[in-house]
């Protein structure tokens, strides 16, 4: 690792971070004499009442925050944060109003949107009336199935104004996915697009919409949402399917009320990826959620009143609950729906330099393919007004970092953030006063004992092990659906290690202070009982011009594991002996000679998630000649065919 960092925020910039604001706050108002960002992570972890509590005041929740800050905090699960609160999550993001903007909108260059504040409240207090005119209570599911269009945004804070609890995917999500989450939730009303743009082409969702309402009886109503103009035709062939403007025809704005619901109380269900089995039903709840995004938003990312938002997500991926919380903080979202390389690749820049994004946020296989493509933004757009660049999704690579500050822009906190859907946040983060140190992740989150340990639970450094939280915290799930003794709930995180998180990523501590993900610990490679991580593979066969993306499984072999590389070349590229020599010395190289895969295999394609992650347990299953579970779960299912009975894995 470079000892070098790529980037040091200045000092007037530094200064003026909201995280050193809140920091004189603490000192103040409990007589400590914190200096830096470690030095209240350390206050954060051991004072977890204070540390919430003080949160929740520095950034103005509205509601009635009760006299308990924290009880049974020692019990995971089983603790309790702000158990007397009441407060409504809506009414915390629609705090503003004004003609001022609100969300902006761009599908691809086919459909572009604007609205203010009072627009959107007034757009909210339709949707809900609507809502509450079609029975829709308190603790009732409404699912969606949308674009990440304004009229969501609307839709996700009118229905939790009511006490009831939403849920979504997008629409790209083939039939038996959208039943495999929706169908365990028993929805009362679906909401769901005509159809969508991606990569400048309409696809209709008509055929798709029938076979789900015939499956999906709960839902009382569907109702169609305009996107393609074409809201009427689809409506009249789905069984209980009525168009959005019929379902909103008559009701005019007036005062918004909101439900002030318990700080447990669920905000919204989200789904595991589900390619083991049917997804895991995770229950959020509305206080730790808003908690733990507006500590994330104003801290971590250092969010002002009217920054400019972005990320570049669906409602199918926590990052887009990520994102519409930023309202709380006062910004402007800026909202994307389609492929991020059309009309063409450098788009999402022309978007960022048009809006004067402030925050850009990413994955790190976006960057990755701008890298592969050749853009170089820093000499071709205006993005004075870019301040953060953050990166999810799957380890940022070290070559990436580089290439962000040599061809995006050099003054830029790039950071790499890591979490996930269990906790619809972040373990490890950005630290907006601290140096950027070339492929680590700056900083453990605010409030949470995130740490490393070893295979028998010792704290390590410098050595790869699992990524645990040692103490409770807000944004645990309430509980997972249908689980009501929580045993998949303990299953999933807590079988390991006895009253602590482990979350599943294979991690590692750096000498700074900072933190490497090397992959899914349940993917990790043990060629002579060695863990790799899959994430130390791809970042060298990444830095490779002719390898478009790899994917590296263990295959059971001789006794042993030997790693297998599957990559995606470049058109026209044909893997030969040339090749796989190169790909090899990278690899021996820049990684270590136990890395080095025992067979390269080119294909054509290679399996992802709904939310863009390559998915090397599904690969590992079908080489082994087992059945994929879930094979709804995946964006291009079809790709697992390549890897079925391939001749050179018999020997």
């Amino acid at each position: 690792m470079a000892e070098q960092p790529l980037w040091t925020p200045g000092r007037e910039r530094a200064a003026a971070a909201q995280v050193f604001e809140f920091i004189a706050r603490v000192n103040a108002r409990h007589g400590t004499a914190l200096k830096t960002y470690r030095d209240l992570h350390a206050w954060s972890v051991a004072h977890r009442a204070e540390f919430w509590d003080e949160i929740w005041d520095y950034c103005g929740v509205i509601g009635d925050k009760g006299a308990r800050k924290l009880i049974d905090g020692d019990r995971m699960p089983g603790a309790q944060f702000f158990p007397d609160a009441t407060l409504n999550y809506a009414e915390n993001l629609l705090r503003k109003s004004g003609g001022g903007t609100a969300l902006v909108f761009r599908g691809e260059d086919k459909v572009s949107q604007r609205m203010s504040w009072d627009e959107l409240r007034a757009l909210v207090s339709r949707l809900q009336q609507a809502l509450k005119a079609a029975g829709v209570k308190k603790g009732d599911r409404v699912a969606a199935m949308l674009p990440n269009l304004p009229v969501s945004i609307a839709l996700l804070l009118a229905v939790n104004s009511l006490g009831a609890i939403w849920s979504s995917c997008s629409p790209d999500f083939g039939e038996r996915g959208v039943l495999d989450r929706f169908g365990q939730i028993e929805p009362v009303l679906f909401f769901a697009v005509d159809g969508y743009w991606y990569n400048g082409k309409a696809i209709d969702l008509t055929e798709r919409l029938v076979a789900i309402a015939n499956q999906l009886p709960t839902a009382r109503q569907v109702v169609i949402v305009p996107y393609l103009k074409n809201a009427g035709k689809v409506a009249a062939g789905v069984p209980r399917a009525t168009t959005l403007d019929t379902f909103l025809d008559g009701v005019a704005p007036k005062p918004l009320a909101f439900e002030r619901l318990p700080f447990n109380h669920p905000l919204y269900i989200l789904f595991s990826s589900g390619t083991t089995g049917v997804p895991k039903c995770i229950v959020h709840g509305q206080g730790g959620t808003l908690l733990q995004h507006l500590k994330e938003h104003r801290l971590q990312t250092d969010l002002h009143d009217g920054d400019r938002l972005f990320y570049f997500t669906t409602l199918g991926w926590m990052m887009w609950n990520w994102l519409v919380t930023g309202l709380a903080s006062g910004a402007t979202l800026i909202l994307w729906d389609g492929s991020p390389f059309a009309p063409r690749p450098e788009v999402l820049f022309d978007y960022a330099q048009d809006e004067k994004i402030t925050v850009f946020g990413t994955s790190a296989k976006y960057i990755d393919a701008c890298k592969k493509a050749g853009l170089a933004p820093a000499k071709t757009h205006d993005l004075s007004a870019m301040k953060v660049m953050t990166s999810t999704g799957s380890p940022l690579a070290a070559e990436s970092f580089d290439y962000v500050y040599s061809d995006i822009k050099k003054d830029l906190h790039l950071a790499s953030i890591s979490g996930g859907t269990d906790i619809v946040s972040c373990f490890v983060l950005g630290d907006p006063t601290s140096p950027v140190y070339r492929g680590e992740i700056q900083a453990p989150g605010l409030g949470l004992a995130m740490d490393v340990w070893s295979d028998d639970g010792r704290h390590i450094v410098e050595q790869k092990g699992e990524l645990v939280c040692t103490k409770p915290f807000p944004s645990m799930p309430v509980m997972f659906w249908n689980d009501p003794e929580g045993r998949k709930y303990r299953a999933a995180y807590f079988e390991r290690f006895d009253n602590v998180w482990c979350h599943g990523d294979f991690a590692e501590w750096t000498k700074h202070g900072g933190i490497i993900i090397h992959g899914r610990s349940d993917a990790t490679l043990n060629p002579g009982g060695v863990r790799i991580g899959t994430a130390e593979i791809y970042a060298q066969v990444e830095q490779i011009p002719e390898v478009i993306e790899a994917i590296a499984i263990g295959q059971d072999w001789d006794n042993d594991v030997r790693v297998v590389l599957f990559v995606r070349l470049k058109d026209g590229v044909t893997l030969d002996d040339a090749l796989t020599a190169k790909i090899k010395t990278k690899i021996r190289t820049g990684a270590s000679p136990r890395h080095v895969p025992a067979k390269v295999i080119q294909v054509a394609d290679i399996p992802r998630t709904k939310s863009g992650k390559i998915t090397e347990l599904a690969v590992r299953d079908v080489v082994s000649g087992r059945a994929v579970k879930n094979t709804e779960a995946l964006a291009n299912p079809e790709a697992l065919a390549l890897y079925r009975d391939l001749a050179e894995l018999r020997t």
